[in-house]
């Protein structure tokens, strides 16, 4: 049976548990579990990483570690019981894992090394502290250790500090706030700017010096050298080496390694050098040979220098070569050094190539004792302390020092007698008193022992040498006294066996004769001769010489035989026993003259700082001796006391107060002089107030902190030795001496006086005087002492800031001293401490000091909380300081910060320091507190200001800045105190401020200060790790669920007050629910209904409640907030709570209204997050756009998002659409002048002003989008507003700005853009795609194919659909996404402009492709059977036509599809407008060669011959076979008429290719005759087919008759519109279908002639567009000529996720007919250099145009062979010859007019998101090309076409008869193909154009039609397009029959507006 546990409670998972078994817990090693219950070797449990899955696991996977249980029970909490720096540093690496991980994933290769190093240290280190063997000093380095790393992982990772009190994890609730700031700003500061190290140390290991011919021992010699004062800083460190180079004695460690000590910070720099001096000991010249004496000397080697700030990079430099110098001359060693320093390169050189010292070098930072404990390993092996020269910063008691450096200098000396000069070598011994040598005193270095005697080394044959060799004599200072220094100089001779020959001598003695030691600096020693032989026994005998060159005796001239030879050494005493100062040995000599003490006493402050505190122990006990002795000098004495008390004040000797301090404690002993110091120092503060000069008494009352240590210290002595006797007398006169104290202080001065100044000096020390007073009397005594004192104080605030400022500094050591810290005596001093503070808070005066006060204060009353006490001091603390608390946190938060950092520092500091004592005092204020203060209000007026200030003053808390990011810590206690008083308030708020007293102002603070303390950041748990959640929830909760139950309880009290906060609140409350917190949500979203019902109440609707929840709806969510869940929240929540509401239809509509924008919002967001701009972005913007203004009507918000747009676009470079985008901001302003506030990047200007620029930014990107005509209008409204102000110069620029864009239309060339058709499908897609289907405008060159992959990479998870047809709802419904992709036909508006004759095709080409409402897609399919023979009988067409919401381009590249129609055409249909087409083209052509507009007659003959051919090999005669046969007449009598058209149009082709024979025959070149010849032949065959003899009585005149010899139609005739579905089609070069009217190619001609025009013509590519013709084979031309402009291409999609049903055959001819570059014609790949390099697409298909099948093929064209071709015969040798022919100017041949009525039938209109069929290869029958037009064989061969069937066109998703143009689309070929790559010369299209072009964009009313000619009769159509007016004034026309036809007005939403178009 499962028990509780009852011990076993926590463990460690050392073995991982798969959990396979029922109830089994999944654990992995290195969880931690708590363990619930237990069961025969089982425990059932959970991970603490996630509790709420609780389970089973073996017992003996889980390692048991001690811990304690909180709230035993269901919600107990298991706390491990180990080392808090371990639980912490398991949390932090769990921690730490999960991010190190995300570190490699996120590339960051640097951090994720350097934190798992760090992460392995510190598991080492855990190793360390688990085991338990370290030392408690080990341990605590290991602590500071891992702290240290772990705070270094935290900022690296950004996680929070953690505030620390000797290594452990601080618990905040454990102390005060004040101290938990303090603690987190230590941290802050030490991790931001770490202290440097005051004390320095170089540490220094020789290894070996590497020569090549050694031989010899050495002497290397380390020294610190300042180049900077050319003197050594330092003793020097002595190393011996063996003949090899190494040491000496390897065992021994500090033989050849030291630590050079107490370096100080100025002596890292660069000009301090570590310098190596290398002696031989050998022979006299390093090549001598041995002789037999073996003699040997200590001589020059070499020297080597290297800068100390080399090592200042902290990196060891271990085996570190230095190189090894020797000078050229002997005579310059002894600045070999400096040579080196100063680089002097002539006069050293190095002692070898190979030669070099190997050393270790470095340097380490921090007092001697860490440097023990941190480098242990170093002071374990043995190391030797190299000392600087002098004494330390610091000499504490018991220091001994008698140290004597001596430098051995330089010498003067004769040759004696010698020819050569001498060598010279000096030994040095140190003689006592007794004449005996004292030994092991001379130290030649640290790292060898000291010796008794020095041998210099010797310079060869130098009388003058210089050793500058430093020694240190440590001779003790009782031998001292009568010893002297022997210098003994020898000359060593290299000829007689090596002797050393005695020459003279010198000395001096160490101390004078009246006890001072010889003083320091440089002196010249006289040389006294002497016999070789002689022996310095006796002492006595020379000491009586004199030994100065300046102290040279008269009397014993006869003992000093030369004195022209000299000896110089320099001397330096480092003594704390010996002085060379004469007064100081007075003074301490007093008792052997007592008539000295008065003047000795006087000069003690003229004798030197140094001296003093070297001897200050004697000194005091002299001083105090003299007093003991005699009461007379107590003045002198006393003065003299204060100076050295004083001294010791100063910075250079403030270290030596620990000196005076021990001597006080352990040495003192005058137990009398108390009573002469309480009078001395009685009388000084007596005559303060009389006394002019005060400089003196302010010496001594400076000095007061240890005149009262003497006191007392004297006092406990006399005590002691008393028994306690003359207590009272002693209490008496401390109580006299404070009231003249307190009477002095009490005085008032004005300015900065001299009493003002004596004050501040007594209060800057009094504080130091506590501890004193309570080693002899009570707490309270000195309380009430302390308490009389600075009550005395002044209160006067305007009096002299100095003495201000010291007041309070007094205050703040009285609160920081140990006498404040009694409860007792602290409450006694709380109220004149409170008094001084609240005065200068009042005043707003030294508030660093004050906030240091609180700051302490606050952390004492938290100390002792549970006391009594301390509920009183709280009472005192809020009733003195709570108000000026606030107000002062509220005055300095509103001051600017300083610009300075320390500055700004600072007075963060202070404003932390208030804030951390505000939440203090708030945090140790009880019920009873709250209580008494709210009762302690007199009025409600005061109530309400305090309570607006502490909600004003919480407000200010809650900002970010207020502490540091990281502070988490600070932050969570922070909104626990304002939540818990917010608790208490709010009773206050509703008894108070509710019904008769409501007060607006106060309710709205309250919930304001509610709303942003729950929106912090800091509160955001969601943004934590699981561990951290899991511990914030634990300790406080969620807060923001608590506050927001509050807001909703004190909404609810509100009652009909609510409406005082409708619409105000409803921002911030949104923006509370917003918050992913489902509790939080629950309990916000109802109050909206609450505002709901409360305003319709009040005005019958809640426009206000909606307007205000949409604005912020739009800010909030764009910023990140709310997600799906949200909204479904907020409308289920919602619509429940009004069901019952009578306004419930109202408000269902309100929250439809909300739910749908925040669809949008979020789709908007979502798509925002995509790196590079694409379509998802700009729909989803549009899509917003148009919902804020049709739905919404928001103004403001609609202008921002039409700026949001515009970025977007600008950023993508779509400058067209950019600037339609800006055009909806135009419009809603006129041209006036009102003045406009600062609104985005606008500044403050008029109406006009920003209309204009708006104008000209637009004008800018229409022209940068090549849409010059819309630029053209906007030019034309500018000028006229200049013209109306008379601004005749900007009118001039708008002008030639207007010209330009003229020019640029006629001079550039433009591309034509394709348009696809885009369905998405699926729930999957954003809401403003979902279900929709669209038609974009690709970019430019982009092809079906391009467009099809662009939108697989913006939605990289759709499935790209493979047929055309329309989805079904499981589509629609799909939890997927699905695009629907095919290419779709523009169907003009403009047709007037279109199908004029001899508009230049720049022109039209803009007419084309802009301003498109309608698209048509073609899929053609069989009905009933299908008549093998003649399959044309039964080919039908199903045109689709798409009508947009807005016309391309626009404001967006694609817009939704609005309507969607369907209409079939019969096959009889078909033909009449494949031969229209084709009788059209024909006419265009005949004008053009007629007008000499073609250079090249090549078109022409190829489409002549097509025609001819092929009706010769069948032709037209397919259509009769289908048409005219009685059975079909029989089985369609209603097609009677159409039958008759289909007759009349063969004849009217037939009589056209007569006339056009005649024209070839004029224009055709000599060489093409025979082929001329041939079609004649072949056109008379036609005719006899046709049963025509002539034409004169078939047909009517008026279509055929060409007035002026060329068949030719009236200007401005429009064709009949066949139906709503006529569209363009969109050129794309694939093997579908092309507009016949663009096919020139030679695949018209036969086989024959084809090959005739290809050898006859002799050109190639021509550069002329119309010739570049590619294999684009199509089966509804009338002839076979389809090639086309490379920059035609079918619309179908050439994929094979588009066309799944495409065979490989087929997939691979249709992918191969995209254009490579060698089957581009020249001219798109070259761009002829007279026109720019762009390629024009100049087809255009009007609304006439219907798609046709060409009966006139014959069989053998039936062909099928997909393989892709060049358009010519001969593999493009035709292309070619036509290219070479030359530019044509070709004037376009106008439109022959169809019927007027439509041949249209079956007209279904369906809804544009479910209609959608396409043809697909296995469902629909071959379609069998056109008759009429010839396909030779060997032309099939080469042809990418299936001319049996149209499967190729089915399965590629194309419309597939799109071929074919109505006449007027023939015209306009005709004139595009002569267009700007043909390079028509400008006059002759001036001419023919004699009425400029219309180019407005924003009327669409039909421009009144040109008379037509009597020798033409067209009848009107029935619906003429529209055509925008015409700049100029309108030429008088008149229709036919004199009537006019205005076409069916478009219903449209809103007006027509640049910006709509």
């Amino acid at each position: 049976m499962w028990r509780p546990s009852e011990h076993e409670k926590y463990g460690i998972v050392v073995a991982s548990f798969r959990g396979t078994n029922q109830h089994g817990l999944t654990l992995e090693i290195g969880d931690t579990v708590q363990i619930l219950e237990k069961y025969e070797g089982w425990y059932r449990g959970f991970a603490l990483k996630n509790p709420n899955v609780k389970g089973i696991f073996p017992s003996n996977y889980v390692h048991l570690k001690n811990a304690s249980v909180k709230n035993k029970g269901q919600f107990e909490m298991v706390i491990p019981t180990e080392d808090a720096v371990i639980t912490e540093m398991t949390s932090t690496l769990r921690d730490w894992g999960t991010m190190w991980k995300q570190l490699y994933v996120k590339n960051e290769g640097d951090l994720f090394h350097r934190l798992g190093h760090i992460m392995n240290e510190i598991l080492d280190l855990r190793r360390q502290v688990l085991v338990g063997h370290l030392t408690h000093d080990r341990m605590k380095d290991v602590k500071r250790h891992i702290t240290a790393r772990l705070d270094w992982g935290n900022e690296q990772l950004g996680l929070d500090l953690v505030p620390r009190k000797e290594f452990a994890m601080v618990d905040p609730e454990e102390i005060s706030v004040t101290e938990l700031y303090r603690l987190m700003e230590h941290r802050h500061r030490k991790k931001d700017t770490p202290v440097p190290a005051s004390s320095h140390h170089l540490f220094v290991q020789m290894k070996s010096l590497m020569c090549s011919n050694l031989g010899e021992e050495l002497e290397v010699i380390f020294s610190l050298y300042d180049s900077k004062e050319n003197r050594p800083i330092s003793e020097r460190f002595f190393v011996r080496l063996n003949r090899n180079g190494l040491p000496k004695s390897p065992e021994k460690t500090e033989r050849y390694s030291s630590l050079f000590v107490d370096l100080s910070s100025s002596d890292l720099r660069k000009d301090i050098f570590i310098t190596v001096h290398i002696i031989r000991i050998g022979r006299m010249g390093a090549g001598e040979k041995k002789n037999s004496s073996n003699v040997q000397y200590r001589r020059p080697f070499g020297c080597a220098a290297l800068s100390i700030a080399d090592l200042l990079t902290g990196e060891s430099k271990d085996d570190l070569i230095l190189k090894v110098y020797m000078c050229n001359t002997e005579s310059d060693w002894y600045q070999i050094h400096e040579n080196i320093i100063k680089k002097m390169n002539a006069r050293y050189n190095l002692t070898g190539s190979n030669t070099g010292l190997a050393v270790s070098l470095q340097l380490l930072h921090g007092d001697i004792e860490q440097i023990r404990r941190d480098y242990s390993s170093v002071f374990t092996r043995g190391v030797s302390i190299t000392r600087k020269l002098g004494f330390s910063d610091v000499i504490m008691p018991g220091e001994m020092r008698n140290d004597l450096y001596i430098t051995i200098e330089k010498g003067e000396f004769e040759k004696g007698g010698k020819s050569v000069a001498r060598n010279v070598q000096i030994t040095m011994v140190i003689v006592n008193s007794e004449g005996q040598i004292l030994k092991d005193y001379i130290s030649f270095g640290s790292g060898e022992p000291a010796a008794h005697e020095y041998h210099s080394f010797v310079l060869y044959h130098n009388n003058s040498p210089r050793w500058a060799e430093l020694l240190k004599l440590p001779i003790p200072v009782d031998k001292f006294r009568g010893a002297h220094i022997r210098f003994e100089y020898r000359h060593c001779s290299t000829k007689e066996k090596g002797e050393k020959k005695l020459f003279g001598f010198s000395f001096i003695p160490l101390m004078q004769e009246d006890g001072r030691t010889f003083p320091d600096g440089t002196h010249e020693l006289i040389v006294h001769k002497c016999e070789e032989n002689t022996v310095f026994q006796d002492s006595c005998r020379y000491l009586k010489l004199p030994f100065l060159k300046g102290n040279l005796h008269g009397n014993n001239n006869q003992a000093v035989k030369n004195t022209k030879e000299s000896f110089w050494i320099t001397s330096f005493l480092c003594s704390t026993k010996l002085t060379q100062n004469g007064d100081m040995l007075d003074l301490l000599k007093w008792r052997m003259h007592p008539d000295k003490i008065p003047g000795s006493l006087s000069k003690l402050k003229e004798i030197d700082g140094s001296e003093i505190v070297k001897f200050l122990q004697d000194t005091l006990d002299t001083l105090f001796g003299i007093l003991n002795e005699s009461s007379q000098f107590s003045s002198k004495v006393f003065d003299c006391l204060v100076h050295i008390i004083n001294l010791l004040q100063d910075s250079k000797f403030q270290h030596f107060k620990p000196v005076m301090d021990t001597y006080i404690e352990g040495h003192f002993s005058g137990a009398l002089a108390y009573r002469d110091l309480i009078k001395v120092l009685k009388w000084y503060v007596d005559r303060i107030i009389e006394a002019e000069r005060q400089e003196h008494i302010q010496e001594v009352l400076k000095a007061q902190e240890y005149i009262f240590k003497y006191i007392v210290q004297s006092r406990k002595l006399f005590s002691f030795a008393t028994g306690g006797q003359n207590e009272e007398e002693f209490r008496c006169s401390i109580q006299e001496l404070m009231m003249s104290i307190r009477f002095f202080l009490s005085k008032e001065s004005k300015g900065t006086s001299a009493l003002s100044q004596s004050q501040a000096v007594f209060l800057n020390s009094f504080p130091a005087v506590y501890s004193e007073l309570l080693k002899l009397f009570d707490v309270r005594e000195v309380a009430n002492l302390v308490h009389d004192t600075l009550g005395s104080l002044p209160t006067i605030m305007h009096a002299d800031d100095s003495l201000q400022d010291t007041k309070l500094q007094c205050i703040a050591k009285t609160v920081e001293s140990e006498l404040y810290s009694n409860p007792e005596s602290r409450f006694i001093l709380l109220p004149v401490v409170l008094h001084h503070l609240h005065k200068h808070l009042q005043e707003q005066r030294d508030l660093v000091m004050c906030a240091r006060i609180l700051s302490n204060m606050f952390c004492l009353s938290k100390k002792n909380s549970s006391e009594k006490s301390a509920m009183k001091e709280i009472d005192v603390i809020v009733n003195s300081l709570l108000d000026i608390l606030l107000r002062t946190i509220l005055e300095i938060t509103s001051r600017p910060q300083p610009s300075g950092s320390a500055m700004r520092l600072q007075f963060q500091d202070v404003t932390g320091e208030f804030v951390a004592s505000l939440l203090s005092l708030l945090r140790q204020m009880t019920d009873r507190h709250y209580q008494q203060l709210l009762e302690s209000f007199n009025t409600k007026d005061e109530l309400r200001d305090f309570l607006l200030q502490i909600f004003t003053v919480f407000r200010i808390l809650i900002r970010p800045e207020m502490f540091p990011k990281d502070w988490t810590v600070m932050r969570f206690v922070a909104n626990n105190v304002i939540i818990t008083t917010v608790l208490y308030l709010s009773d206050a708020l509703r008894k108070n401020f509710l019904n008769e007293g409501f007060d607006y102002k106060i309710w709205d603070s309250y919930f304001y200060l509610a709303v942003i303390f729950i929106n912090q950041s800091c509160l955001q748990l969601e943004m934590f790790t699981p561990s951290k959640m899991k511990k914030v929830l634990e300790k406080y909760g969620d807060m923001r669920v608590t506050m927001g139950c509050e807001i909703f309880s004190m909404w609810q009290n509100l009652g009909e007050h609510k409406l005082h906060f409708i619409p105000a609140l409803i921002g911030p409350f949104l923006e509370v629910t917003l918050i992913p917190q489902p509790d939080l949500r629950n309990v916000m979203i109802p109050i909206f209904h609450d505002m709901m019902d409360w305003e319709q109440r009040r005005s019958g609707n809640f426009k206000q409640v909606e307007a205000k929840l949409i604005d912020k709806l739009d800010s909030l969510m764009s910023e990140g907030r709310g997600d799906e869940t949200y909204r479904e929240l907020f409308n289920s929540i919602l619509l429940k709570k009004i069901e019952r509401e009578t306004w419930r239809e109202s408000g269902v509509s309100l929250i439809a209204t909300v739910t749908r924008l925040m669809e949008r919002l979020l789709d908007y967001r979502d798509c925002m997050k995509m790196g590079e701009v694409d379509g998802k972005k700009i729909g989803c913007t549009v899509s917003l756009l148009n919902f804020y203004k049709t739905e919404l009507n928001k103004e403001e918000m609609y202008i921002r998002y039409i700026h949001k747009l515009y970025d977007l676009h600008m950023k993508a470079q779509n400058f067209t659409e950019a600037a339609y985008t800006l055009l909806l901001y135009d419009e809603l302003l006129e041209w006036s002048d009102r003045p406009l506030r600062e609104f985005l990047s606008y500044p403050m200007q008029t109406e006009w002003q920003r209309k204009e620029y708006l104008h000209m930014t637009i004008i800018q990107n229409f022209d940068r989008g090549k849409c010059w005509e819309n630029g053209i209008i906007l030019c034309r409204k500018l000028a006229e507003q200049y013209e109306n102000y008379y601004d005749y110069r900007n009118l001039s620029k708008m002008r030639m700005m207007e010209a330009s864009l003229y020019d640029k239309i006629m001079d550039q060339q433009r591309l034509e853009p394709e348009f696809f058709r885009v369905g998405f499908y699926g729930k999957k897609f954003p809401f403003f795609l979902r279900n929709k289907e669209f038609v974009c405008r690709g970019h430019d060159y982009e092809r079906l194919e391009a467009f099809q992959q662009r939108m697989l990479t913006e939605f990289p998870h759709a499935i790209a659909m493979q047929h055309a047809n329309q989805p079904d709802e499981t589509i629609f419904q799909a939890e997927a996404q699905y695009l629907q992709i095919y290419a779709v036909t523009p169907i003009p508006e403009s047709q007037e402009v279109l199908q004029r004759e001899g508009i230049p095709d720049n022109i039209k080409s803009f007419y084309k492709v802009n301003h498109i409402w309608r698209y048509r897609y073609d899929r053609p399919f069989h009905k009933g059977t299908k008549d093998k023979e003649n399959e044309f009988k039964s080919l039908w067409v199903e045109r689709t036509a798409l009508t947009l919401v807005q016309s391309l381009p626009g404001i967006s590249r694609w817009f939704e599809v609005e309507k969607r129609e369907v209409v079939e055409m019969s096959p009889l249909e078909n033909a009449i407008e494949v031969l229209e087409n084709k009788n059209q083209q024909l006419r265009t052509l005949i004008g053009q060669c007629q007008t000499r507009q073609m250079q090249n007659i090549n078109p022409l003959t190829m489409c002549l011959n097509g025609v001819i051919d092929a009706a010769v090999n069948g032709g037209v005669s397919r259509y009769q076979e289908a048409f005219f046969v009685k059975e079909y007449i029989f089985n369609h009598p209603e097609d009677g008429d159409k039958i008759s058209r289909l007759r009349e149009l063969m004849l009217e082709q037939a009589q056209i290719l007569e006339f056009g024979l005649a024209v070839h025959e004029k224009f055709v070149p000599q060489d093409m005759r025979p082929l001329h010849k041939k079609m004649v032949d072949q056109f008379f065959v036609l005719k006899s087919s046709l049963g025509i003899q002539d034409f004169s009585g078939c047909v009517p005149p008026s279509p055929v008759n060409f007035p002026n010899g060329s068949p030719r139609i009236p200007r401005n005739s429009a064709p009949a519109i066949m139906g709503p579905d006529a569209a363009r089609v969109v050129p794309r070069r694939s093997p579908l279908s092309y507009p016949a009217v663009n096919r020139y190619s030679s695949s018209s001609l036969s086989s024959q002639a084809s090959a005739e025009v290809s050898n006859l013509t002799g050109q190639s590519e021509s550069s002329d567009e119309v010739f570049h013709m590619q294999p684009s084979p199509s089966t509804s031309s009338l002839s076979s000529t389809h090639s086309a402009s490379p920059n035609v291409t079918s619309s179908a999609p050439s994929s094979a996720r588009a066309s799944p049903l495409l065979s490989d055959k087929h997939k691979h001819s249709r992918e191969s007919s995209c254009l490579s570059p060698r089957e581009r014609p020249c001219s798109a790949i070259f761009p002829i250099p007279a026109e720019p390099p762009q390629r024009v697409v100049f087809n255009h298909i009007g609304e006439n145009t219907l798609p046709r099948s060409d009966p006139n093929l014959s069989a053998p064209d039936k062909a099928v062979n997909t393989t892709p071709s060049s358009w010519s015969l001969d593999s493009g040798k035709e292309a070619k010859n036509i290219s070479e022919s030359g530019r044509l100017i070709m004037p376009p041949v106008p439109p022959r007019p169809t019927q007027a009525a439509s041949p249209a039938r079956n007209i279904a209109a369906v809804s544009p998101s479910i209609m959608g069929r396409s043809p697909m290869k296995g469902s629909m029958q071959s379609f069998t090309p056109s008759p009429v037009d010839c396909h030779p064989s060997s032309m099939m061969s080469n042809s990418p076409v299936l001319s049996g069937s149209y499967s190729s066109g089915i399965s590629s998703l194309s419309r597939c008869s799109i071929s074919e143009m109505s006449g007027f689309e023939s015209q306009i070929f005709e004139q595009t193909g002569s267009g700007s790559s043909y390079g028509i010369s400008e006059e002759p299209t001036r001419k023919e154009n004699k009425t400029p072009p219309p180019y407005s964009v924003y009327e669409r009313t039909l421009r009144r039609p040109i008379p037509v000619p009597q020798c033409l009769s067209i009848p009107a159509p029935i619906d003429p397009p529209a055509l925008p007016p015409k700049p100029g004034p309108a030429r008088p026309t008149s229709l036919e029959n004199g009537k006019r036809t205005d076409p069916l007005p478009r219903p449209r939403p809103f007006p027509r507006k640049v910006s709509q178009l």
